[in-house]
């Protein structure tokens, strides 16, 4: 891999996200307390953390463009050389739905963040790789698609 990053892009979920979480444990911590008679520094000690570690998690998705002899997408944990892309194409938040839905191929790879409001779709053109096409979610996919260098559509 490349130390040469053409696009890098971070997609943390909503600040709000985080008072609503909170918002379901307290709930929750305080009908431990009166259901099952709990201290309360160990209903909410426990389930207060729950919620922001798990979307502390969620916004560690990764999304980057890099650059140098061997180009490669890196969309979380999966890497895609460049090579491999015949063309990319920005899907806009109307089209979102139909893509994901009946238009969706089960083999294709979906990295979906709902926070996210646009993706980008990159069509495949290795023979050996039974993947047709990668769809993922991307804060500016035009720029995406630009860092990419590949022909682009809009979808």
């Amino acid at each position: 891999m490349s130390d040469v990053v053409r696009y890098r892009e971070t997609q943390p979920v909503p600040w709000w996200w985080y008072l609503i979480g909170l918002g379901v444990a307290a709930v929750l911590a305080a009908e431990f307390v009166m259901g099952v008679e709990v201290p309360p520094w160990i209903s909410f000690g426990l389930l207060l953390p729950i919620p922001v570690i798990l979307l502390i998690a969620m916004s560690r998705s990764r999304l980057e463009v890099t650059g140098g002899d061997e180009p490669e997408l890196v969309v979380g944990r999966a890497h895609l050389p460049v090579h491999f892309i015949s063309k990319a194409a920005v899907v806009p938040q109307s089209a979102k739905s139909a893509a994901m839905g009946r238009q969706f191929d089960p083999a294709a790879f979906l990295v979906h963040r709902p926070w996210v409001k646009h993706m980008v779709l990159v069509v495949l053109d290795d023979p050996d790789d039974p993947t047709p096409y990668w769809l993922f979610s991307a804060k500016k996919p035009e720029a995406v698609v630009a860092a990419l260098g590949v022909t682009s559509d809009r979808a």
